[in-house]
Protein backbone atom coordinates (compact mmCIF):
# COMPACT_ATOMS: atom_id res chain seq x y z
CA UNK A 1 0.00 0.00 0.00
CA UNK A 2 1.49 3.37 -0.76
CA UNK A 3 1.47 6.02 1.69
CA UNK A 4 -0.02 9.37 1.25
CA UNK A 5 2.74 12.16 1.89
CA UNK A 6 2.47 13.66 5.27
CA UNK A 7 2.73 17.40 5.12
CA UNK A 8 5.26 17.42 7.91
CA UNK A 9 7.35 14.16 9.58
CA UNK A 10 7.02 14.01 12.17
CA UNK A 11 2.89 14.78 12.11
CA UNK A 12 2.36 16.30 15.65
CA UNK A 13 -1.31 16.20 16.45
CA UNK A 14 -2.57 16.75 20.25
CA UNK A 15 -6.14 15.73 21.31
CA UNK A 16 -7.14 17.38 24.47
CA UNK A 17 -10.07 17.56 26.73
CA UNK A 18 -11.24 17.05 30.04
CA UNK A 19 -11.38 13.34 31.34
CA UNK A 20 -14.71 11.71 30.58
CA UNK A 21 -15.06 13.02 27.24
CA UNK A 22 -13.33 10.11 25.57
CA UNK A 23 -10.09 12.05 24.62
CA UNK A 24 -8.00 8.36 25.43
CA UNK A 25 -10.00 6.39 22.91
CA UNK A 26 -10.37 9.55 20.26
CA UNK A 27 -5.95 9.36 20.28
CA UNK A 28 -6.03 5.39 20.00
CA UNK A 29 -8.61 5.20 17.28
CA UNK A 30 -6.31 7.75 15.23
CA UNK A 31 -3.20 6.08 15.93
CA UNK A 32 -4.86 2.40 14.75
CA UNK A 33 -6.26 3.67 11.52
CA UNK A 34 -2.74 5.35 10.72
CA UNK A 35 -0.74 2.06 12.04
CA UNK A 36 -3.32 0.29 9.32
CA UNK A 37 -2.42 2.86 6.54
CA UNK A 38 1.70 1.61 7.52
CA UNK A 39 2.61 5.33 9.30
CA UNK A 40 5.03 4.56 12.60
CA UNK A 41 2.32 7.10 15.51
CA UNK A 42 3.76 7.43 18.87
CA UNK A 43 1.37 8.17 21.69
CA UNK A 44 1.92 9.53 24.61
CA UNK A 45 -0.65 10.56 27.20
CA UNK A 46 -0.68 13.17 30.51
CA UNK A 47 -3.62 13.09 33.05
CA UNK A 48 -4.72 16.17 35.04
CA UNK A 49 -5.41 16.21 38.68
CA UNK A 50 -8.43 13.82 38.63
CA UNK A 51 -9.28 11.09 35.91
CA UNK A 52 -12.80 12.57 34.85
CA UNK A 53 -12.65 16.61 35.33
CA UNK A 54 -9.07 16.95 35.04
CA UNK A 55 -7.20 17.94 31.71
CA UNK A 56 -6.49 15.48 29.58
CA UNK A 57 -4.00 15.59 26.57
CA UNK A 58 -2.74 13.14 24.01
CA UNK A 59 0.31 13.53 21.96
CA UNK A 60 0.37 11.36 18.28
CA UNK A 61 4.03 11.83 16.47
CA UNK A 62 2.57 10.48 13.10
CA UNK A 63 5.90 9.69 10.48
CA UNK A 64 5.86 7.72 7.32
CA UNK A 65 9.27 5.35 8.67
CA UNK A 66 10.72 6.76 11.92
CA UNK A 67 9.93 5.90 15.44
CA UNK A 68 10.00 9.87 17.46
CA UNK A 69 9.73 10.26 21.40
CA UNK A 70 6.09 10.24 22.51
CA UNK A 71 6.53 14.06 23.88
CA UNK A 72 5.88 16.87 20.77
CA UNK A 73 8.84 19.76 21.31
CA UNK A 74 6.92 22.95 23.04
CA UNK A 75 5.92 25.50 19.89
CA UNK A 76 6.36 22.27 17.67
CA UNK A 77 2.36 21.29 17.52
CA UNK A 78 1.24 21.08 14.03
CA UNK A 79 -2.56 20.07 14.87
CA UNK A 80 -4.67 20.62 17.53
CA UNK A 81 -8.01 18.45 18.18
CA UNK A 82 -9.78 19.35 21.48
CA UNK A 83 -13.30 18.49 23.17
CA UNK A 84 -13.47 21.09 25.42
CA UNK A 85 -12.90 24.86 24.18
CA UNK A 86 -10.95 26.32 26.75
CA UNK A 87 -8.16 23.30 26.81
CA UNK A 88 -7.34 24.36 23.23
CA UNK A 89 -5.99 27.65 24.44
CA UNK A 90 -4.26 26.20 27.15
CA UNK A 91 -2.77 23.76 24.29
CA UNK A 92 -1.65 26.69 22.09
CA UNK A 93 -0.28 28.67 24.92
CA UNK A 94 2.23 25.37 25.25
CA UNK A 95 2.61 24.32 21.58
CA UNK A 96 1.26 26.52 19.00
CA UNK A 97 3.25 28.19 16.74
CA UNK A 98 2.47 30.62 14.12
CA UNK A 99 1.44 27.75 11.66
CA UNK A 100 -0.79 25.84 13.90
CA UNK A 101 -4.12 24.89 13.05
CA UNK A 102 -6.95 23.94 15.65
CA UNK A 103 -10.19 22.01 15.42
CA UNK A 104 -12.43 22.60 18.70
CA UNK A 105 -15.73 21.43 20.01
CA UNK A 106 -17.77 24.74 21.14
CA UNK A 107 -19.58 22.91 24.23
CA UNK A 108 -17.74 24.04 27.53
CA UNK A 109 -17.54 21.86 30.48
CA UNK A 110 -17.13 24.55 33.64
CA UNK A 111 -14.54 23.45 36.15
CA UNK A 112 -15.82 23.09 39.84
CA UNK A 113 -14.42 26.82 40.48
CA UNK A 114 -16.65 27.95 37.79
CA UNK A 115 -19.55 26.85 39.32
CA UNK A 116 -18.73 27.70 42.65
CA UNK A 117 -18.66 31.65 41.53
CA UNK A 118 -14.70 31.57 42.46
CA UNK A 119 -13.83 31.79 38.87
CA UNK A 120 -15.05 33.22 35.63
CA UNK A 121 -15.28 31.13 32.49
CA UNK A 122 -14.56 32.79 28.99
CA UNK A 123 -17.82 33.33 26.66
CA UNK A 124 -17.60 31.63 23.55
CA UNK A 125 -17.33 34.84 21.89
CA UNK A 126 -14.29 35.32 23.94
CA UNK A 127 -12.59 31.41 23.38
CA UNK A 128 -12.85 31.59 19.65
CA UNK A 129 -11.09 35.40 19.40
CA UNK A 130 -8.19 33.60 21.36
CA UNK A 131 -8.10 30.69 19.58
CA UNK A 132 -7.84 32.53 16.36
CA UNK A 133 -5.21 34.88 17.78
CA UNK A 134 -3.21 32.00 18.48
CA UNK A 135 -3.62 29.79 15.41
CA UNK A 136 -2.67 29.72 11.55
CA UNK A 137 -6.32 28.60 10.90
CA UNK A 138 -9.01 27.20 13.21
CA UNK A 139 -12.42 24.94 13.03
CA UNK A 140 -15.49 24.88 15.54
CA UNK A 141 -18.36 23.05 15.78
CA UNK A 142 -20.38 21.88 18.51
CA UNK A 143 -20.06 17.96 18.35
CA UNK A 144 -21.48 18.09 21.62
CA UNK A 145 -25.13 18.97 20.74
CA UNK A 146 -25.01 16.67 17.35
CA UNK A 147 -23.95 13.67 19.62
CA UNK A 148 -26.77 14.63 22.18
CA UNK A 149 -29.27 14.37 19.02
CA UNK A 150 -27.80 10.96 18.26
CA UNK A 151 -28.42 10.20 21.68
CA UNK A 152 -25.39 10.07 23.53
CA UNK A 153 -23.41 13.08 24.60
CA UNK A 154 -20.30 10.48 24.79
CA UNK A 155 -20.45 10.15 20.86
CA UNK A 156 -18.88 14.25 20.38
CA UNK A 157 -15.28 12.21 20.77
CA UNK A 158 -16.29 10.03 18.15
CA UNK A 159 -18.29 12.91 15.85
CA UNK A 160 -14.76 14.77 16.55
CA UNK A 161 -12.69 12.12 15.01
CA UNK A 162 -15.07 12.26 11.83
CA UNK A 163 -14.68 15.56 11.65
CA UNK A 164 -10.68 15.40 11.64
CA UNK A 165 -11.02 12.97 8.74
CA UNK A 166 -13.31 15.75 6.65
CA UNK A 167 -10.54 18.17 7.31
CA UNK A 168 -8.09 16.22 5.45
CA UNK A 169 -4.82 17.06 7.03
CA UNK A 170 -4.39 13.38 7.95
CA UNK A 171 -5.01 10.35 5.43
CA UNK A 172 -8.22 9.17 7.60
CA UNK A 173 -11.01 6.99 6.10
CA UNK A 174 -14.44 5.72 6.99
CA UNK A 175 -13.34 2.37 6.10
CA UNK A 176 -10.51 2.67 8.10
CA UNK A 177 -12.88 3.72 10.77
CA UNK A 178 -14.68 0.41 10.37
CA UNK A 179 -12.02 -1.78 10.46
CA UNK A 180 -10.66 -0.14 14.09
CA UNK A 181 -13.85 0.17 15.74
CA UNK A 182 -15.20 -3.34 14.58
CA UNK A 183 -12.36 -4.58 16.59
CA UNK A 184 -13.18 -2.57 19.60
CA UNK A 185 -16.77 -3.30 20.49
CA UNK A 186 -19.73 -5.22 19.37
CA UNK A 187 -22.10 -5.15 16.03
CA UNK A 188 -25.22 -3.17 18.36
CA UNK A 189 -22.75 -0.51 18.72
CA UNK A 190 -21.00 0.16 15.56
CA UNK A 191 -23.94 1.70 13.61
CA UNK A 192 -24.13 4.96 16.31
CA UNK A 193 -20.48 5.14 16.25
CA UNK A 194 -20.52 5.17 12.59
CA UNK A 195 -23.12 7.41 12.52
CA UNK A 196 -21.47 10.10 14.61
CA UNK A 197 -18.31 10.01 12.49
CA UNK A 198 -20.57 10.85 9.22
CA UNK A 199 -22.33 13.60 11.17
CA UNK A 200 -18.42 14.89 11.87
CA UNK A 201 -17.57 14.55 8.13
CA UNK A 202 -20.83 16.71 7.82
CA UNK A 203 -20.18 18.92 10.42
CA UNK A 204 -16.67 19.92 9.25
CA UNK A 205 -17.56 20.65 5.35
CA UNK A 206 -20.35 23.15 6.43
CA UNK A 207 -17.59 25.02 9.15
Amino acid sequence: MKKIALAYDPYNLIICGVGGQGNVLASRLLAGMLVRQGFQVVVGETFGVSQRGGSVMSHLRVSADKVWSPQIPQGRGHLVVTLEPVEAIRVLAQYGNSGIKVLTNTRPIYPAAVIAGQERYPSPAEIQEAIAKMAAAAWFIDATAEAVKLGNPILGNIIMIGALAGLKELPLSRDGFMEIMAEMMTGDKMGANLQAFDQGVVLMAKA
